[in-house]
């Protein structure tokens, strides 16, 4: 009866493991017998991850490279809308295997969740309208009086939260945009990457690119999975070696504009 009385905790224990093993079953493995890859986007990110307004297409150096993976693995590949506030909770509650859309690697994300190695890098840019009298450049930024939006959720806002002294943070939630805010005139500049800021030079008139003096903020992007899956994150990382080695990732950036920032 002792022996019984002190095996009983340990048999708890031991069948909590056991069910928490059962329930996290490793993703190729789900993956394979469901014969299909989850992948997590974010669909408005223009270059990256973009579904087109009117048609409803898919496009996006990440929409390609996404593609390939799942083939690479002999599976199809399912696209789920995510978003980087959703991120962290979307690969934890197993909505999606695997977040390809350029996913800066913060400190914060990166106590939450497991990244590949690097395969694009980019600053922070400034973008506001060409009429705009209140930011002609970089220094004008961070000045008295000046209203300088972030997209909540977004490696920019953390950045932005430290570095600016004078100028007033706008944090900015979806369904709100930051381009809306500001073509309203209710921000004088918004803070956004390359692959972002490609979007409005490329779509909009009235847009006008800021551009650092120096490098500003410079982040790794990569692929992420949820933590806890060794052997899953292994096989992204792999595939990250493959395309840098094959040419895949250098055609797939040139394609949609973003050769310049590729990780080599």
């Amino acid at each position: 009866m002792i022996f019984l009385s002190r095996a009983r905790p340990l048999l708890a224990v031991l069948g909590m493991l056991l069910l928490g093993y059962a329930h996290a079953q490793p993703v190729l493995d789900r993956v394979r017998t469901a014969r299909a890859l989850k992948v997590c986007i974010w669909p408005e990110y223009y270059g990256v991850t973009y579904r087109h307004p009117r048609t409803q297409e898919l496009s996006g150096i990440d929409i390609e490279l996404a593609a390939a993976l799942a083939a690479d693995l002999n599976v199809r590949v399912v696209y789920v809308d995510s978003s980087f506030p959703t991120l962290v909770s979307d690969l934890v509650e197993d909505r999606c295997d695997v977040a390809m859309f350029a996913v800066g690697v913060t400190a914060q994300r990166a106590e939450k969740l497991r990244f590949t190695q690097p395969y694009l890098r980019s600053d922070i840019y400034g973008i506001t309208t060409k009429s705009n009298q209140v930011v002609r450049e970089w220094s004008d930024i961070d000045k008295p009086g000046v209203l300088v939006a972030v997209q909540s959720g977004t490696f920019m806002e953390p950045v932005m939260e430290q570095r600016l002294k004078h100028a007033q943070l706008v944090r900015v939630k979806l369904p709100a945009t930051r381009e809306r805010e500001l073509v309203a005139g209710r921000v004088d500049v918004f803070m956004t990457d390359y692959p972002y800021s490609r979007r409005l030079l490329d779509n909009a008139d009235w847009a006008r690119l800021i551009a650092p003096a120096e490098p500003f903020s410079v982040l790794p992007y990569a692929y992420a999975v949820k933590p806890g899956d060794a052997q899953w994150l292994a096989v992204v990382d792999e595939f990250v070696s493959r395309i840098k080695k094959d040419g895949r990732l250098n055609n797939a950036a040139s394609k949609h504009g973003l050769g310049p920032i590729v990780v080599r």
